[in-house]
């Protein structure tokens, strides 16, 4: 595969928006490692993507196990707490209101990141051979006509608790996390969009997960393009970058302690993917994230969002319960 820089993605984007020529694009979270191409040059060897039926790829699915292998190796909650703190005291201070805080779990399974990402049940999936599987829930932006939309998801609760939606609604941490989200996008999207607006606000989705199903809260925002918004579609996507629904507020500065507090380098997790096809856009954040060494180890990538009324205990557990593959 060939990997690009930011520039030259931005370029990329610009002129294949512009001439309405179908392309494909993956961008990590830093914005410096980026896969551009156009749609009848991807080799589904290589990558296969999924989104919403619409997909580069046919054949047989691989055979999977009736049931598989799934044992997590969660970090130590002393581990993850240090972390915790270091975001916290940066809220203290006054740097951050929201911190999206992720860390990493290794993980043994006897699917493959193909059979994975074959099986998984979920709007957007993306397998990159040899370095991770996605299947993730969570729409970053999509463009269809002149409007621009937009669906952040923060609020994740176990849907099998007793009035688990009623918990989720009243809880006045997740509360805040969904509110602060909701206004740092609808600011995003004001950078390139006119009347942008709340269409939607906390609605709930349930997922089915091979731990049992969750609830998930998301709100959608939306504005107006101009209408020869295809000439910069690089440009403008971009200025939306990175996500603020796995970054935080105010977001430059929440990317710095991001970088202090988390352990590795994120890569591709939490950053972003999406397809042109010549008049509509649509992308996913890459959430529900497996990665693959290079010696053939996985680990998975989860997190969540860090306010000054977090629990640590509650947002540890909170990490764990998002190691899950959408399969049952």
């Amino acid at each position: 595969m060939r990997f690009c820089s930011r520039s030259k993605a931005i370029e990329l984007m610009n002129g294949w928006g512009r001439d309405r020529v179908p392309f494909f694009f993956v961008i990590s979270f830093d914005m410096e490692t980026c896969y551009v191409e156009r749609m009848d040059r991807i080799d589904a060897q290589e990558l296969r993507f999924d989104f919403g039926g619409k997909r580069n790829y046919e054949g047989k699915r691989t055979p999977v196990p009736t049931r598989f292998r799934w044992q997590m190796s969660p970090m130590a909650y002393e581990a993850y707490k240090r972390g915790f703190d270091r975001v916290m005291q940066h809220i203290f201070r006054g740097d951050s209101f929201l911190t999206n805080y992720t860390s990493s779990t290794p993980i043994d399974t006897d699917l493959s990141l193909l059979q994975m990402f074959e099986y998984a049940k979920a709007p957007y999936k993306i397998w990159m051979k040899d370095r991770f599987v996605l299947f993730s829930p969570e729409r970053f932006v999509q463009i269809e006509g002149r409007r621009i939309s937009s669906c952040p998801m923060k609020g994740t609760l176990d849907a099998t608790l007793p009035e688990a939606e009623k918990r989720l609604r009243s809880d006045l941490k997740e509360q805040a996390e969904h509110a602060t989200i909701v206004d740092l996008i609808r600011n995003d999207l004001s950078r390139v969009a006119d009347a942008v607006r709340v269409a939607r606000y906390a609605y709930i989705d349930r997922l089915e997960t091979n731990r049992g199903p969750i609830l998930q809260m998301s709100s959608e925002i939306t504005g107006q393009l101009s209408a020869d918004f295809n000439r910069e579609l690089g440009t403008l996507f971009f200025r939306l970058l990175p996500a603020g629904s796995i970054t935080g507020a105010p977001k430059r500065k929440t990317v710095e302690i991001i970088h202090r507090a988390e352990l590795s380098p994120r890569n591709f997790y939490t950053g972003v993917a999406g397809m042109w096809d010549g008049e509509s856009l649509d992308s996913a954040v890459l959430i529900r994230f497996i990665e693959q060494s290079d010696r053939g180890k996985m680990v998975y990538r989860s997190g969540g969002g860090i306010t000054h009324r977090s629990d640590p205990e509650k947002e540890y557990e909170e990490m764990i319960q998002k190691v899950y593959v959408p399969i049952y």
